[in-house]
């Protein structure tokens, strides 16, 4: 029937509807609601549309400057000096083309994982995207799910965890008249429930946002350092060339045309441009590689940050051992009241009235069977909360299953030994137990009669030593973080090949911050860990110094995921794990994990190269400008088109090829620092040599070219040799991308030097001073390299000794 609260949408006006949960809406009434806009689509998309992606590659802050650079070579009549324009037009188009590729494809694998709906329609349960819902259909929400549209519950029972919503992590049970929260997520149960609020009036689009955002914890990272660079270089840029102009304008000689060409020269130098788009192609391209092998990268980021990741934190189920539970079999504890066939019957009836929503209660269901003889009055969902569950029969017959220690309390010192030694040949071991007291109020041991131990147990998975030894060589710490108990998961975590496994601790003596500080640094597998201590153990290791990645595929990992630099969930696992992790494995296979950590190597090593390549032009370019142009009044020895060989053959075409070499080396060093150190020695020798150059020769002019070429051949040769140097070791491609580079630029010149470049034939005494120029440079690079890199070496070694 009719309900209030009508909401103006898109069309018109719709009112609310009421049906019983078994009808649902009617697929008319439902598709009525779509087309009027009450559905739960997010009103505002994380993804790049196609015009967004246009347009964020066109309309940026260098294609500005270099858009305003041409105008002002245009107003001097300098057509000969336009050949820096084409940089542009390859640069956004191989930009616009990588996207666009990349849209495709993640859009693809992002339908793979993306949050699916069971709806009620017309008495028929249909699975729908979750956000084809509507306002009133009747849904039905299961354990692991997110809640993508805030709703009430009109049948059924479940433990929900509000934390992403409130940011309390205990869990709360809902019942038929309770809200749902959209954000939150079910815990274990289920339940059929009415939606209120969707789309925009609801909570899930901005916490999903939220969830999804883009991680910038590691403040010394690559995509940051850069971005940081690049706003510095952008705001410094203007004033320094105003200055620039100004200054040439007082030269003797000067006019207009010669300050203004001067002026483009000098900031076409100290551009990094296209570095940051290389970077970016070189993420895509890198997402690209590992989607083809079933990993989807939801925060491309995040292949940087997993390649720096020194702590990797692991769950034993799902990622140690496989997912699937088994039941090894029981062992009677109380002979002479409940025997096998007692035992037997008791656990038949508990599977039939509960839910099997994890893994745990699947595997005791196969082994016991679910044959009920009787209907429970009351049952206790289990909660990762308190470790355990229960049911009660009436008249005094109750009983509890769950984790020993966290069921018979001050009686497991009487147990232990037994328990331990079932744990400690690898079994996860639960407890039955009789309670005659309320299952819902608080555990009373002194009510508590131990009838049996179930061992159940997953097998490690058989790719699981070989990743484990692979992060070992690679100097990655491994912790083992499970709610199981910590004797069972230290045997495990042997049989995986987890170095330090033998130090374990139960997380339940860890009570305070302070302890679970002091923990991080002593042991290396946890158990019995609740949510919240998953998040603050991940917390602790952050704040010891630690870059930390997080595995998980349950949804009590989700607030640890959440918490850690770089979160990688299993597809197989909840969907609300694998909607907040940066990282999904599609097939679940953990084996992956080292081919993400070598495609992040690869994209840090190569692409700090690149950066060489680029930032050396830019310093030599910057001090000069500040030193011989402005502090000095000289001319800048290049115009704009003198520089394009240069930038093309020993800048932008190389940077690509070597941007996408196979590069497996282990990062080291903060990233700026390793910039500069290979950057510095070739800016500051190039503008030594072109300082020399105007002290022996003067000033070039228009009409006298010969000091412009002189100092263009400088800068060629040293670009020649940092890229042989870049690509050291030569292997065959190598060599050849290094000398095809070099003829391409000696073909370039002699097919367009005069007319496009303006590069003038050197006399003989000049082309002699320029051979003895490059000649001198070698030492002198040599030397600042050698120095630069001995201090490398000292500071690594104090970092390690630290």
């Amino acid at each position: 029937m009719p309900r209030g609260n009508n909401t103006v949408r898109l069309n018109r006006v719709l009112p609310r509807i009421e049906t019983s949960p078994e009808q649902g809406l009617t697929h008319g009434q439902a598709r009525e609601r779509l087309e009027n806009g009450y559905s739960n689509a997010k009103p505002d998309s994380a993804e790049k549309t196609v015009g967004q992606i246009f347009k964020s590659n066109i309309f940026t802050y260098f294609n500005l400057l270099i858009t305003v650079l041409a105008l002002c070579v245009i107003s001097v009549g300098g057509y000969s000096n336009l050949a820096f324009v084409p940089i542009i037009f390859i640069n956004t188009t191989v930009g616009i083309m990588q996207e666009l590729r990349s849209k495709k494809l993640l859009s693809k694998l992002s339908f793979i994982s993306a949050p699916r709906a069971t709806v009620v329609r017309d008495r028929e349960r249909l699975e729908v995207p979750s956000d084809e819902t509507v306002l009133d259909d009747i849904v039905i929400f299961g354990p692991g799910q997110q809640i993508y549209a805030d709703a009430t519950v009109v049948w059924g029972e479940c433990q929900v965890n509000e934390a992403l919503v409130t940011g309390e992590s205990d869990e709360i049970t809902k019942t038929a008249g309770d809200a749902l929260l959209s954000g939150s997520f079910i815990v274990s149960g289920g339940c059929t429930a009415r939606l209120e609020r969707v789309g925009r009036d609801s909570f899930v689009a901005q916490l999903m946002v939220e969830a999804k955002k883009t991680k910038s914890k590691l403040s010394a990272g690559m995509v940051t350092t850069l971005k940081r660079l690049l706003q510095i270089i952008g705001i410094i840029i203007v004033p320094v060339g105003i200055g620039m102009f100004i200054r040439q304008m007082q030269l003797d000689d000067a006019t207009v045309t010669t300050a203004m060409l001067g002026t483009v020269g000098g900031v076409i130098g100290m551009l990094p441009n296209g570095l940051y788009m290389l970077v970016s192609v070189t993420l895509t391209v890198s997402v690209i590689r590992l989607a083809k092998n079933q990993t989807l990268i939801q925060d491309r980021n995040c292949v940087e940050t997993l390649a720096r990741v020194d702590v990797l934190c692991v769950d034993k189920t799902g990622t140690i051992t496989e997912s699937k539970m088994e039941v090894k079999g029981a062992a009677l504890l109380c002979w002479d009241r409940y025997g096998s066939d007692k035992v037997n019957a008791i656990m038949a009836d508990y599977c039939a009235n509960m839910s099997a929503d994890n893994e745990t209660m699947a595997a005791v269901q196969e082994y016991f069977g679910a044959d009920a003889r009787r209907r429970a009055r009351n049952v206790l969902q289990f909660s990762s909360a308190v470790k355990y569950g229960g049911m009660s029969f009436g008249d005094g017959e109750s009983y509890l299953m769950g984790a020993p220690e966290r069921i018979l309390l001050s009686q497991y010192r009487n147990h232990k030994d037994t328990i331990e030694a079932y744990s400690a040949q690898g079994y996860r071991v639960l407890l039955l137990a009789h309670y005659s007291g309320d299952i819902n109020g608080k555990l009373d041991d002194r009510r508590v009669l131990p009838v049996a131990l179930i061992m159940l147990s997953n097998r490690v998975r058989e790719e699981a030593p070989a990743t484990f030894r692979y992060f070992a060589q690679q100097g990655v710490k491994i912790i083992v973080i499970s709610g199981d108990n910590p004797v069972t998961v230290s045997q495990i975590a042997r049989e995986a090949g987890i170095e330090g496994a033998e130090r374990y601790v139960d997380a339940a003596e860890l009570q305070t911050d302070k302890q679970i500080k002091r923990a991080v640094l002593e042991f290396t597998v946890f158990g019995r860990v609740t949510p919240d201590q998953k998040r603050k153990l991940v917390r602790a290791l952050q704040k010891a110094g630690h870059t930390v990645a997080m595995t998980g595929d349950g949804v009590n990992d989700v607030l640890a995921l959440k918490d850690s630099d770089c979160s990688i969930a299993m597809a197989s696992g909840s969907e609300v794990a694998s909607q907040v992790a940066d990282i999904v494995l599609l097939d679940s296979d953990f084996s992956a994990l080292p081919s993400v950590v070598m495609e992040g190597r690869r994209v840090i090593n190569n692409v700090e190269k690149c950066a060489v390549l680029y930032m050396s032009k830019n310093i030599s370019a910057f001090l000069f400008v500040v030193v011989m142009v402005i502090a000095f009044g000289e001319q800048f020895p290049l115009m704009p088109s003198q520089y394009m060989p240069y930038e093309m053959f020993f800048i932008g075409i190389p940077s690509y090829f070597i941007a996408l070499q196979s590069n497996m080396n282990i990062v080291k060093g903060k990233f700026l620092a390793n910039v500069m150190r290979g950057a510095v020695p070739v800016g500051l020798t190039v503008f030594g040599a072109w300082a020399l150059l105007y002290i022996l020769y003067g000033s070039p002019s228009l009409g006298n070219l010969e000091v412009a070429t002189m100092a263009n051949f400088v800068i060629t040769f040293t670009g020649f040799l940092l890229l042989v140097k870049l690509n050291m070791p030569l292997s065959k491609i190598r060599l050849a991308v290094s000398l095809g580079m070099l003829g391409a630029y000696i073909i370039s010149l002699i097919a367009f030097g005069g007319s496009v470049f303006l590069i003038e034939p050197l006399s003989w005494g000049m082309a002699l001073m320029t051979i003895l120029f490059c000649a001198a440079c070698v030492p002198v690079l040599l030397g600042m390299t050698l120095a630069l890199e001995g201090k490398k070496a000292v500071m690594l070694i104090r970092d390690q000794e630290r």
